[in-house]
């Protein structure tokens, strides 16, 4: 019971006693900032809403540094304590050893994605060209490029959507996903009172592969569903082709099948859609994926890595410690024409994922396998989608590496972190062509 303690503090404290303040909305009306909202107050057309959100959070967080060093220094010590005890070289060998992986694979992650910061670069030039900011400061980053579109999908449209884009992946895909949608009651569909936010995904042997959503007719729903339909058809694979005690697939592979869904999804529609605002947004909607889980995350676990190796070293995490090393590392990725205000120094407190130690590269790799998944169903087709279905089915049964082998992905190999770099490039070299012709 002791252990993990300090996250479950973090949390008690940051839900229940943390209070941010108020700001005013677009509407010039006061609204309470909370961990929950800030990120949709980030969002805002209004640039005096996202800097209100953006001051008003972290003048909270830098009141309390201490005690969020503290915790974290704690959950740091715990972790590097375990691994010593067991007989590990270091914190990162042991968890990465739980992966079945090394810490090769993380180190290899964190080199790839530093040598192509230059394209991220290239993507907040853009952004703030379209933006139309003379300096973009780190609370404009979550500004969208383009507002929602006209169109609105009902939820029997979305599973149209996502129904076409699987029939690439033969009839027993298709045609169990189908049932479940349409016909088993896979799908909790609308929000309703009482009813938590977001998505997910949840199967085990002897159960359907459910999925919750909050669908509100945007095509980001449909995004959605395909996403949590990748996560249910992952798991009817694995539950109907392994004994229960294998049926169960790793978190380094879990986000691997939801993403190809949902990248094969927006490469078909944009394909098919023929309003450049159309085809404009879902290419922003691929450029944030990118950036978010591909560069965002992967950020966040080099911080995790060299706050464990100074902690290993016997170096104190001290507020002033943490804070530093955070801004240095958050200003690199960020590059040299974005403003990097002082306080994203404190940002480090807000990410619940460091309690849950080196858990945050696994986005990246995954992004990263599925990216290269999609290239080679879209270049290679039907000789490569057998390979795809028989990753689907490993389940538990082989190691994360070994089943990602099975569809012919060595994440050994830093050609899946630049392949998925370079398709970030593309987006944003295809934004920028479609943008420059209708501006």
């Amino acid at each position: 019971d002791a252990m993990g303690s300090h996250s479950g503090i973090r949390s008690v404290f940051t839900n229940s006693d943390l209070r941010f303040g108020k700001i005013r909305g677009e509407d010039g009306k006061k609204v309470e900032v909370t961990d929950t909202n800030y990120v949709m107050y980030l969002m805002s057309q209004e640039r005096r809403v996202r800097k209100a959100a953006f001051e008003c959070v972290y003048k909270t967080y830098e009141q309390f540094a201490n005690t969020f060093a503290t915790l974290y220094e704690a959950r740091v010590k715990e972790s590097t304590t375990n691994a010593k005890i067991r007989n590990y070289a270091n914190s990162i060998t042991a968890s990465t050893a739980h992966d079945e992986v090394t810490p090769v694979i993380y180190n290899s992650l964190i080199d790839a994605v530093n040598e192509g910061l230059p394209v991220l670069y290239d993507y907040y030039d853009l952004k703030k060209e379209v933006l139309g900011l003379s300096n973009l400061h780190l609370y404009d980053i979550y500004a969208p490029l383009m507002g929602e579109i006209d169109s609105e999908y009902t939820y029997e449209k979305a599973v149209e959507e996502v129904l076409k884009t699987v029939e690439v992946f033969g009839e027993e895909y298709a045609s169990n996903l189908r049932a479940g949608l349409c016909e088993k009651g896979w799908v909790d569909v609308y929000p309703c009172r009482g009813k938590r936010g977001g998505a997910f995904s949840s199967g085990t042997p002897g159960t359907e592969p459910y999925i919750l959503l909050n669908f509100t007719n945007k095509l980001d729903d449909v995004s959605t569903l395909a996403h949590e339909a990748g996560h249910s058809m992952h798991t009817w694979f694995s539950t109907h082709y392994n004994e229960p005690h294998n049926s169960d697939y790793t978190i380094f592979v879990a986000e691997v099948a939801s993403t190809v869904n949902e990248l094969l999804m927006a490469h078909r529609m944009l394909e098919e859609c023929q309003s450049d605002d159309e085809k404009l947004y879902i290419l922003n909607q691929l450029m944030e994926t990118y950036k978010g889980t591909l560069y965002r995350q992967t950020m966040f676990a080099e911080f995790e890595r060299d706050m464990h190796a100074m902690c290993e070293k016997g170096v104190p995490l001290t507020a002033a410690t943490l804070n530093e090393h955070y801004y240095n590392i958050v200003k690199r990725y960020f590059g040299p024409r974005v403003k990097c205000d002082k306080q994203i120094a404190y940002e480090w407190m807000r990410i619940p994922h460091f309690y849950t130690c080196f858990y945050v590269y696994k986005y990246a790799t995954c992004i990263s396998a599925a990216s290269a998944i999609v290239k080679r169903i879209e270049t290679e087709g039907e000789s490569y989608i057998n390979q795809y279905i028989d990753f689907l089915k490993c389940g538990g049964s082989k190691s994360p590496l070994d089943s990602l082998l099975v569809a012919g992905i060595d994440m050994t190999k830093p050609e899946v972190i630049t392949s998925a770099i370079d398709e970030f490039a593309d987006c944003v070299r295809q934004f920028r062509e479609i943008y420059e012709k209708n501006n």
